[in-house]
């Protein structure tokens, strides 16, 4: 590369550097750039499953190949997460919303529950879970397999929990979802012959801010409507924002308490992974046409997503500390 267009490429790399270094207050931002400035979900809105795909070749370009075949090897952990993502999360919540009559109160918030649980991980998970520096690889395997499995668990508890009512096409997001993954592997596996695995974890913090930007895109599509919302209703707002960081905090909660024995970083990454449910699936799934409450939920469910690797940072430090040994 010739000196002048390395130049011309330095201000722009130290740049995404800057914003990597952010990490997550920058992720925390995203959510308010999102409500203020609405025009922008407008604009971002038809690139979401561009977005999507650029950061899961972005997750899949930077694993950790060697933690991946420790994980294939012993693949018991794998297997527990991903059963516990695609069979107990979702029945959990429908067991709970009969359980608390919220099926009959409010089945359109229920309705957002369910879907939210039949959900795989957000393809973002493993981008945010790294920002945090926990174990992205053991998301990004789980995020997988999870992922694959939702063609056919999805409609399973949708019928189970709504009858007829909810129908979801199995074959058309199993395709999509295997061309995405599929695609994105090969996209990442060419930038690493390419490019390196030493290049690559060289540039590990414009390669953060890079994906800090991709984030912005999911933010600005779904949140554009909240500040509307708000004036509208805003008791209302605040009731579901509220209740949306409880269901996030205690599935959170729970998974890591599930899966303790395999480490506090782990569980910590597993029940960050688990929170973090890939709604825009769901809307993708069944075509967009769901009432305006569960759309609603669906937006500020984003709140708990993006704000949480803020929050969990002092956490995670204590975390590292209490593993580190005294010298």
């Amino acid at each position: 590369m010739s000196a002048s267009r390395q130049q011309s490429l330095a201000l722009p790399v130290a740049v995404l550097a800057w914003l990597g270094r952010q990490g997550t207050r920058a992720i925390a931002a995203l959510v308010f750039i999102g409500i203020a400035i609405p025009p922008l979900g407008t604009v971002l809105r038809p690139y979401l499953t561009e977005a999507v795909f650029v950061l899961l070749v972005v997750s899949f370009m930077r694993v950790d190949v060697a933690a991946m075949r420790g994980y294939l090897a012993r693949p018991a952990l794998v297997i527990g997460a991903t059963l516990w993502s695609t069979i107990a999360v979702p029945l959990l919540f429908g067991l709970g919303g009969l359980a608390s009559g919220l099926d009959k109160s409010s089945p359109d918030l229920f309705l957002g529950l369910m879907l939210q649980a039949v959900a795989s991980p957000m393809m973002a998970s493993p981008a945010l879970v790294a920002l945090m520096g926990l174990d992205s690889t053991l998301v990004l395997i789980t995020l997988v397999t999870s992922t694959a499995l939702v063609p056919l668990t999805a409609p399973l508890f949708a019928y189970l929990f709504f009858g007829s009512a909810l129908t979801l096409s199995p074959l058309a997001l199993g395709l999509k979802l295997f061309a995405m993954l599929a695609g994105a592997i090969v996209v990442a596996a060419v930038i690493r012959r390419l490019a390196g695995a030493d290049a690559i974890a060289r540039h590990r913090q414009p390669i953060d801010g890079f994906n800090i930007l991709v984030l912005l895109v999911f933010v600005s599509a779904v949140m554009g409507t909240v500040a509307a919302s708000f004036w509208a209703e805003p008791i209302r707002v605040l009731l579901l924002t509220v209740f949306a960081f409880v269901v996030f905090a205690g599935l959170l909660g729970v998974t890591a308490l599930v899966f303790r024995k395999a480490g506090p970083e782990r569980a910590l990454a597993l029940g960050l992974m688990a929170s973090q449910r890939n709604m825009g699936l769901m809307l993708a799934g069944t075509d967009g046409a769901l009432p305006g409450l569960t759309w609603l939920y669906f937006a500020l469910a984003q709140f708990p997503i993006y704000v949480s690797p803020q929050l969990l940072k002092p956490l995670v430090r204590s975390l590292r500390r209490a593993s580190t040994p005294a010298p």
